[in-house]
This record gives structure tokens, sequence and C-alpha cells, in this order.
């Protein structure tokens, strides 16, 4: 897991890798072009609670992901266009596999959804700060995954703070 520095805001400057084998393996799928990481062609993540509201984590989160090159599937029940995306109100409505996915949900609302990821196939699921309850991490683990339970934007590489 990222973060000596990460507060439950998500903010930080520089992550920093306690566990080595997570910092590995997100470095390892990654590409530097012109001296900055690049997610690998095709990764396809979605934001799970992706909102329109650009003060919020979930449309920060869309956008930073953007910049680093995934292609985004905005997930929100109510639907809609989020950043000039089309949005899903599931992971199982989206005809295609997801590579990732990155919650932003209370954790009453994250520990249903939670199983729809597992549904879906999803390995690498992210628990952001506020989203990563205990009975929500205990749910992901009871379905055979293994959530990393740290702030996304920052393990992507990115600020939050640069998305204000």
């Amino acid at each position: 897991m990222l973060g000596s520095g990460l507060n439950r805001a998500c903010m930080v400057r520089l992550p920093v890798c306690r566990h080595a084998s997570v910092h590995v393996a997100i470095v390892q799928e990654r590409s530097v072009v012109e001296g900055r990481y690049t997610a690998p062609m095709g990764r396809v993540v979605a934001v799970v609670g992706a909102s329109r509201d650009r003060r919020k984590f979930g449309n920060k989160a869309v956008r930073a992901f953007l910049h680093r090159g995934y292609e985004v599937v905005p997930i929100n029940p109510k639907g809609g266009i989020i950043e000039g995306i089309p949005s899903f109100a599931s992971v199982l409505d989206v005809p295609r596999s997801i590579d990732v996915a990155t919650v932003y949900l209370q954790p009453a609302i994250g520990e249903r959804v939670i199983d729809e990821i597992a549904r879906k196939g999803i390995e690498e699921v992210w628990l952001n700060p506020g989203a990563d309850g205990g009975q929500v991490v205990a749910r992901a683990r009871a379905l055979g995954l293994d959530p990393i339970l740290d702030c996304s934007i920052v393990g992507i590489g990115e600020d939050p703070a640069s998305y204000s």
C-alpha cells in the first residue's frame, strides 16, 4: 500500500511504498512516456461512484485516470455524462471487461456494490479513503478480492490537489 503521508482526504505530495509487492505490481503495469508514467494501452478503469461535481474525488479520479491514459468507465446509478463520458449504473452493465475498479462510495453502499465488482471479475480493486470501511474490506476478502486500501489517484502518480 502507498502513502506514509496519506491522509483520509487522499492528499499527499509523494507516495511512499510500504509494501514493495503492491508498488512493484503498479509500476510494472505502466510505461514511461516523456518522463512520466502512463497506463498500458487498453487498460480500463471503472470509477465506481463517479460524480459530475468536479470538487468530489469521484470526479477527480475520472480526470486523473484519463490524464494517465486509462480508458475510463464512470459508474453512477443516476447515469448521465461525466467529463464527456457516458456513465453506467453498475459495472455489470458495462459490455466489456474491466481491469481496475476504484471505489468512491460510502461503506454502506460499497458493501452492496463490492458483490457486483466480484461478479464482473475485476481483479484490481481500490477502496479509497472513506470507502474502505471494515465491513466492505471483509466482504471483498470473503469474495476472494484483495483490495488495495489507498488513494488510487496517488497510486497512479497523480496529486488530487491538481484536480481542484
